[in-house]
């Protein structure tokens, strides 16, 4: 099969990110002798810089962890919660709000990439803080070329910058225009704020692991966490209402969050074991995906035929109608997760996957469990998502002027392997804190601001996000760590991706490069909460008479770019062959090692 490039071979390390400069900052670590987590660390304070439009400090940073050694991956959680003052009785009832708005200062949670970095380092890595960010300091004061999509981005909102959010200009206009594709854009605020951090820590004297917990410190409890309070408290901020609103993050808010570990969720698929994040994420639903096309001979299929494009889209259909009724966080929902895994249950949903496309929302039933769903007022809100709302959502890379999401996959020689996927706190979410050079993030807007849904907003709680890295053992050893952005596409791209791989023999390269599609029938995690029944967006690398018979069996089909779907990433280890391949798409991704 054809591939734009091929798969890395290597015994040393790989490194595959969505953007070369965190890839080849990654790399570095390694060779300097440190360990995955250190490089992946390292690579997700440079995406910082060199993909401003896709993820931030201000943002959040789910990640799966293999430790060479241990016998089961871990979780990590640095997706923070909503604020105290983040209350139905405020959003709803006081501000008479109907959703939380996309961008803005009420739709921040609890920054928590940066602390999730922090934690992985501190506990895992071998290198000093000094070290791991001195490559993203570098690009913050030289400045980091800025690829064609940052310029899209930045033309989207710069009059939200010129006439509502004047703290960003200077930092992503530093001319009062905005950066051509190749030009140099840095962030002195962020370098600043980096060096005082480095500093703190060092004072704290004592061995690499007290400095990084005095970071920590600095993040959550010291000068950072006093400025994110101040902001809140003392500026309106126009968001997506059209109203301007303060912000209710407090730095009690910041005090009393610490990113933590996680039991990740596992289900057995074509000899493989797939690991994701639990129901706090939209994770499972790649889990309930292979559950479903477990039954249906996806093996046997042609991976660019419609008989397998069709299973494979009514198959997440019925995952995601299960995402909305029965997810939310589990420190306050209960979601029955091992009935939605089980054989039984699956085995019933299964017969629901007709010759033709399904325009219906159909969740399962689980007597006790679950939430109703509008999806009717779903689909009313397409009508919304398509006016100038720039700085909404987190969609695919084809609308520059929104939001998106990075991934970072590493495997070092002895094993250690981590997938993490940065997002939040993009240049269009809310306003630069001028203080820190960042802003803050937007997660909040996955919350339902209607009572006894599982993703009901409530102090405390974690949003359910999008971000989805996943790990795989096979025959029981670790194996491969892979992930991609985009959103409510990140488990339909990962899961054409897989099956492509362990069920159909393509290197991790040509699983990637292989062209993929998503379908948009489901209401959308983002601001305005659109749906799109029997949408499903191809590449127009599909033959004719797939095209053909897809609309043929009823869906709503759109025919986008030939290279337009997924920015995968993936690294894995075979019987002590390395591997590592990265997405073409976007002409950002790629992979490094030897």
């Amino acid at each position: 099969m054809f591939t734009t490039r091929p798969e890395l071979l290597g015994t040393f390390g790989m490194v595959s990110t969505t953007h070369w400069l965190a890839s080849a900052a990654g790399m570095s670590m390694l060779e300097r002798g440190g360990n995955a987590f250190d490089a992946a660390v390292c690579a997700g304070f440079v995406l910082h810089i060199a993909e401003p439009h896709l993820n931030g400090p201000g943002g959040d940073m789910p990640a799966i962890i293999h430790v060479a050694g241990e016998q089961e991956p871990k979780v990590v959680c640095g997706q923070g919660p909503a604020p105290a003052g983040a209350t139905m009785a405020y959003y709803r009832d006081k501000l008479g709000l109907e959703l939380v708005p996309g961008t803005g200062l009420l739709a921040t949670a609890v920054p928590g990439a940066v602390d999730g970095y922090l934690l992985i380092l501190r506990d895992y890595g071998t290198l000093a803080l000094e070290e791991v960010l001195a490559p993203a300091i570098y690009y913050a004061e030289h400045g980091a070329p800025i690829v064609p999509n940052v310029h899209n981005t930045i033309s989207g909102v710069k009059e939200i910058f010129r006439n509502h959010w004047p703290t960003s200009q200077p930092v992503y206009m530093p001319n009062g225009e905005v950066p051509k594709p190749g030009s140099l854009l840095g962030n002195e605020g962020i370098a600043k704020t980096w060096t005082r951090l480095i500093a703190e820590a060092k004072s704290a004297g004592g061995d690499r692991q007290t400095q990084i917990e005095a970071a920590r410190d600095a993040w959550g409890n010291g000068f950072i966490a006093e400025e994110i309070d101040k902001f809140c408290r003392e500026n309106e901020v126009m968001d997506a209402s059209g109203e301007p609103h303060r912000g209710v993050l407090t730095g009690d808010d910041m005090a009393k969050w610490r990113a933590s570990y996680d039991t990740p969720l596992a289900y057995d698929f074509c000899d493989h074991t797939i690991f994701k994040i639990g129901p706090w994420s939209q994770g499972p639903v790649q889990l309930q995906q292979l559950a479903l096309l477990k039954g249906l001979g996806i093996e046997d299929m042609d991976t660019e035929g419609s008989e397998f494009i069709h299973a494979v889209t009514e198959c997440a259909k019925l995952a995601f109608a299960d995402r909305e009724t029965f997810y939310g966080d589990p420190k306050f929902v209960d979601v029955p997760m091992e009935i939605l895994l089980s054989d039984s249950y699956n085995d019933e949903r299964r017969k629901l996957v007709g010759r033709s496309a399904s325009l219906e929302f159909r969740p399962g039933q689980v007597d006790g469990y679950g939430g109703s769903v509008n999806y009717q007022a779903a689909i009313d809100g397409a009508a919304l998502a398509g006016s100038n709302l720039a700085g909404i959502g987190e969609p695919t890379v084809g609308r520059p002027s929104n939001g998106d999401t990075c991934h970072i996959d590493v495997i070092d020689k002895d094993g250690n392997m981590i997938a993490a996927t940065p997002s939040g706190g993009w240049l269009q979410s809310s306003p630069v804190i001028p203080a820190l050079g960042f802003c803050l993030g937007s997660r909040m807007q996955m919350f339902w601001l209607e009572d006894d849904k599982p993703a009901s907003l409530m102090p405390g709680k974690r949003p359910r996000t999008t971000l989805t890295p996943s790990m795989a053992y096979r025959d029981g050893e670790p194996y491969m760590a892979y992930g991609t952005p985009g959103g409510d596409q990140q488990d339909q791209w990962q899961t054409n991706f897989l099956i492509r791989h362990v069920a159909h023999g393509l290197n991790l390269q040509e699983s990637i490069d292989a062209p993929s599609f998503h379908n948009e029938h489901h209401p959308s995690s983002f601001y305005p909460r659109q749906a799109s029944p029997g949408r499903l967006v191809i590449e127009g690398r599909f033959s004719e008479n797939t095209q053909k018979d897809l609309k043929h069996r009823g869906h709503a089909l759109e025919v986008a770019g030939d290279w337009s779907e997924g920015r995968m990433c993936a690294v894995a280890t075979d019987r002590g062959i390395l591997k590592a391949a990265a997405n073409p798409r976007g002409m950002q991704g790629y992979a490094v090692g030897r």
